[in-house]
């Protein structure tokens, strides 16, 4: 019989490893995995709390290590749980959650560390510490504070129930919006249904009835699956030309987890009540404050920055829908007085077509997922000086689409990993794209004891999988998300920062987090980059030049709705987190409804309840910071445009910008306030000027 220490001498998470051990861990091995890890922090941490000074050798490196341990096997875990998910995988990390949350609340409440922490800020020797680690001290003072190390007893204990809670409900709103989108299957047999669907859609909904059981479905004859996956979705609302079947599928999609067991609604008035009574015990008026002590904005300047490109974009968006309304009536459609929510993704593919001659669906073979990326590779060689090099099989894998890679910079030496899983798998893995760390650069966490241990990342996206011997063919949309993750991914993997608590994306304010993402999204429209990407995937023949410049026309079409979608969600969570009282007399529709009368152009739909499915919010970590995304969207754009400013054209002057983008943005991590690491890239504060202008919202002054 196998004693239990066999048991967690096998076990995969407790293992010592330079990659983790993605192919072999199991749900199984996760309650008793984390368990034993537990038990072993908990100990460092008594072993830290008695030995404590405040010198950094005897503070701040066992207590990286700690926090390093944890982060390293719960983030296994976790990530498993995003595109590997299973009944019983759930299962056992609903079972260990609590005890991980409870450790968290331990660490973060440690009064002994607090302590060592304000006495290393107040000893003379403070002048003398590095700008990061002056950060280092600084943030975690803050965040101890937020974490509740002032309360005492009764509140003490009260904060941490509150805590724990949120932690299980926002897993479980997770879980109900992957479940309600799996949930929903339209079985189509007759041709005439789907008419517009391209062949692309059509191939992966027959794709999706051969694994559901309809051996012989195939693209020409179906059967036909449709889901409320991206990739099946967005197709539909864009191309059907069945009114009806546009209208079922996207009143299903903005229904996601409103309704019978797994109604979300509950779990948000929950969530909003738990954070409204946290933020009231450390001392706030509302969860917003708390949101924002560690953000660059306030809540005062990020209402103001919304109001303005919301003015800004309003204009614009009534013009698009006008448009609309003109185009359609044009084409003789019947629904053209009356254009509602599902019409409006398929008039504005008809009117794009007709306007700049681009279908989307017509881009794909042109966007090969090995071409997309070879050309993201080329363009981070030329402004980053690094080579990305194939490394499968050097780390296991969860899946055997995912790709290794490896970093390297101009000497050939390794600088870091990452891994790619590019395909949607409705089944098991969660909606969207994202980037997440595996570890990070750090001196303490040296696997030689001599050089820093070097970050890994994962980029995870959701595009088609490749349909037959066809490789995975992208829409230009799926080519730019691509691009903003390798954004991500570069600023944590080319960090210079040793101080493993602020290398790479670690304590960079939330809101400056998106610059590097959105800037490399930018590239999607410089010529020579987009040229190198852009081969058909059969003849290899270049995309047309008058395709490219139709491209670069289209990329200001119906910026002012796309700014005001953003918009919505930015201030209604904003909203919520802010103003909105729980058990009040308005209820968090209501608010959706009053935020969407001025950032949406056509009123909501009375049933409209995508809150229930806004993961970012309240699944996340973007409560109260979901206007992140406009705030960076100004520093990326004004990054963007030294590189305008500089010349396109000009490599010489390309690269040099290149090089300071990365020995500033990329290289300082959170070692020094993003404020001051874009005046050292830009000479300058951001305006929100250049964004306006890519966006085409700007005036345009003509020179004489």
């Amino acid at each position: 019989m196998t004693s239990s220490e066999d048991i967690l001498t096998d076990n995969p998470l407790l293992q010592d490893f330079d990659f983790p051990p993605f192919d072999v861990v199991e749900p199984k091995h996760v309650r008793p995995g984390i368990r034993a890890l537990l038990t072993q922090l908990h100990k460092d941490l008594d072993e830290l709390e008695k030995t404590v000074e405040p010198a950094w050798p005897k503070l701040v490196e066992p207590l990286e290590r700690i926090l390093d341990r944890l982060t390293v096997v719960w983030g296994i875990v976790n990530h498993l749980k995003s595109v590997k998910d299973s009944a019983e995988l759930r299962s056992a990390i609903e079972e260990v959650q609590p005890d991980k949350v409870k450790f968290q609340l331990r660490l973060g409440q440690s009064k002994p560390i607090y302590n060592a922490f304000k006495a290393i800020r107040e000893s003379p020797d403070w002048p003398t510490l590095s700008e990061a680690r002056k950060r280092i001290v600084e943030a975690q003072i803050k965040e101890a504070i937020l974490n509740g190390v002032s309360l005492e007893d009764e509140k003490r204990d009260q904060f941490n129930k509150i805590e724990e809670e949120l932690e299980k409900l926002s897993h479980k709103f997770e879980e109900n919006v992957l479940d309600s989108t799996k949930m929903f299957e339209k079985l189509i047999t007759d041709k005439k249904e789907i008419e517009g669907l391209p062949p692309s859609a059509l191939g992966l909904a027959a794709q999706t009835a051969v694994s559901k059981g309809h051996a012989n479905a195939d693209a020409e004859s179906g059967p036909w699956i449709i889901t409320l996956d991206a990739p099946s979705y967005l197709p539909v609302v864009q191309h059907a030309k069945n009114r009806s079947l546009r209208e079922e599928v996207y009143r299903a999609y903005i229904t996601r987890a409103s309704s019978g067991n797994l109604d979300n609604t509950p779990l948000i008035e929950n969530i909003l009540k738990l954070k409204l009574e946290k933020a009231k015990l450390l001392g706030y008026n509302n969860y917003a404050e708390v949101s924002l002590a560690t953000k660059m904005a306030t809540l005062e300047k990020a209402e103001e920055l919304l109001e303005e490109l919301r003015v800004a974009s309003w204009k614009a968006a009534v013009q698009d829908m006008e448009d609309l309304k003109t185009f359609s009536k044009s084409q003789g459609a019947a629904e053209a007085d009356d254009l509602t929510h599902w019409d409006l993704n398929f008039w504005s593919e008809r009117l794009r077509e007709s306007k700049y001659e681009i279908n989307e669906e017509e881009l794909r073979p042109y966007f090969s997922l090995p071409k997309v990326m070879d050309g993201l590779f080329t363009l981070a060689k030329m402004l980053f000086g690094i080579d990305v090099v194939a490394a499968d099989g050097l780390a296991p894998v969860w899946n055997k689409d995912v790709r290794f890679y490896c970093v390297k910079d101009s000497s050939g030496s390794p600088v870091a990993y990452f891994y790619f899983d590019p395909y949607s798998r409705p089944s098991e893995k969660r909606g969207g794209a994202w980037m997440d760390e595996v570890v990070s650069r750090s001196r303490v966490m040296s696997r030689d004891g001599a050089s820093p241990r070097l970050p890994i990342a994962h980029m995870v996206c959701n595009q088609t999988p490749p349909v037959g011997d066809k490789p995975s063919l992208m829409t230009f949309r799926e080519v730019e998300t691509v691009f903003h993750e390798f954004g991500h991914a570069l600023q944590h993997m080319l960090t210079k920062q040793d101080e493993g608590l602020v290398a790479g994306i670690r304590n960079i304010e939330w809101d400056a987090v998106e610059l590097p993402s959105q800037f490399m999204e930018n590239w999607c429209y410089h010529r020579s980059t987009l040229m190198s990407i852009a081969k058909h995937y059969e003849t290899g023949e270049s995309l047309p030049e008058d395709i490219y410049l139709k491209l670069l026309a289209a990329r200001t079409f119906r910026a002012g709705s796309l700014s005001l979608r953003q918009l919505r969600f930015a201030t209604v969570d904003l909203e919520l987190h802010s103003r909105f009282i729980p058990g009040g007399s308005e209820s968090i529709f209501d608010v959706d409804k009053r935020v969407s009368e001025k950032t949406q152009v056509i009123p909501l739909l009375p049933e409209d309840k995508f809150l229930c499915s806004f993961s970012h919010i309240f699944g996340g970590g973007y409560s109260a910071g979901y206007y992140s995304y406009k705030w960076a969207e100004v520093l990326s754009a004004d990054a963007f445009s030294a590189f305008e400013d500089a010349g396109l054209d000009d490599s010489k002057a390309v690269v040099e910008t290149g090089h300071r983008f990365r020995e500033t943005i990329l290289a300082l991590g959170g070692g020094k306030a993003p404020l001051e690491v874009f005046v050292e890239f830009r000479g300058r504060e951001p305006s929100p000027e250049p964004l306006l202008r890519h966006n085409g919202l700007l005036p345009v002054a003509i020179s004489a």
